[in-house]
């Protein structure tokens, strides 16, 4: 897992590469904890094609592979496209 700044802010943030392990391996280490409560449907589930559904605040976002999944300063969760992501944010170091 790579930390990524996005300026001026750090966020953490994983790129779908279409595994479910990294995926899950990713929203176990994060610094702000799972945003949902035992109960709970989960905040990312995962499709046949790789690709991801996110639940937002927005409600619920697809994350196609090769996505970036990026969790936000208050926990939430939700995809950003490869492009948009190099424009906004850069490595920090791990």
């Amino acid at each position: 897992m790579s930390l990524f700044r996005k300026k001026p802010v750090v966020i953490e943030a994983v790129q779908n590469d279409g595994q479910w392990g990294p995926i899950v391996e990713w929203l176990n280490s994060l610094s702000t904890g799972l945003i949902f409560q035992p109960g709970e449907d989960p905040p990312i589930t995962r499709n046949q094609d790789g690709s991801l559904n996110i639940a937002t605040r927005e409600g619920v976002m697809r994350g196609e592979v090769g996505d970036w999944i990026i969790s936000g300063i208050k926990g939430e969760l939700y995809p950003c496209k490869p492009d948009i992501f190099a424009a906004t944010y850069e490595p920090v170091g791990d």
